[in-house]
């Protein structure tokens, strides 16, 4: 049984099939998109021909792109707001527009890579050889 598990990660390396979603690039070959249209999954690689239709992203890059930003913001937004004590309309308007602009740059990446990582695992009919 161990046999087959190490035969299966080592056939689907999930660390470069990651990177390779955090470029929006085809999670096999690395070379073909995997996004059209911002947030549309392509149907096939156009690259090796991989069948990218069976991804089901759904709501799990909206989550990780909220915790990331959060994560991230909130800190920053903690020691500005008592380093400097900046005027509340420049602290909402800086903090809102760097949690768009991060928001909208994850997003697409987020979806690359939760992609590759379906296909890294062989779910939702991935799973068989292509």
């Amino acid at each position: 049984m161990s046999d087959i598990v190490a035969t299966d990660a080592a056939d689907r390396p999930l660390k470069p099939a990651l990177f390779k979603g955090w470029r929006c690039r085809c999670p096999r070959c690395g070379e073909g998109r995997a996004l059209h249209s911002y947030l549309k999954v392509n149907e096939t690689c156009g690259n090796c021909g991989l069948d990218l239709s069976k991804a089901r992203a759904d709501d799990g890059p909206a989550y990780l792109t909220i915790l990331i930003v959060g994560h991230l913001m909130a800190p920053i937004m903690h020691v500005v707001y008592f380093e400097w004590q900046p005027n509340p309309w420049v602290t909402f308007s800086v903090f809102s527009l760097g949690c768009i602009v991060s928001s909208l740059l994850l997003l697409p990446r987020m979806k690359g890579m939760v992609i590759a990582y379906q296909w890294a695992r062989k779910m939702h009919g991935f799973d068989k050889d292509d």
